[in-house]
């Protein structure tokens, strides 16, 4: 993967991380449910999160396999 095809996933992945927790969306998700015991809100904010940084090492990984691989 190239240098610019990284950072313009990286720009991607901060975007999709500022438009999911953001209030809009966040908003839908404050309901008094619980699962697990735990409130929906807290536990999508962890799991978008979550989503996140799993995005971010997939994409380093892919970059630093490909650069390895020349």
């Amino acid at each position: 993967m190239k240098e610019g095809a990284k950072n313009q996933y990286l720009w991607g992945v901060f975007f999709l991380g500022l438009f999911l927790l953001n209030y809009p969306v966040l908003y839908l998700y404050n309901i008094p449910a619980k699962l697990a015991g735990i409130p929906v809100l807290f536990l999508m904010v962890f799991a978008f999160w979550a989503l996140i940084i799993g995005l971010t090492i997939w994409v380093l990984r892919k970059t630093n396999s490909n650069k390895n691989a020349q």
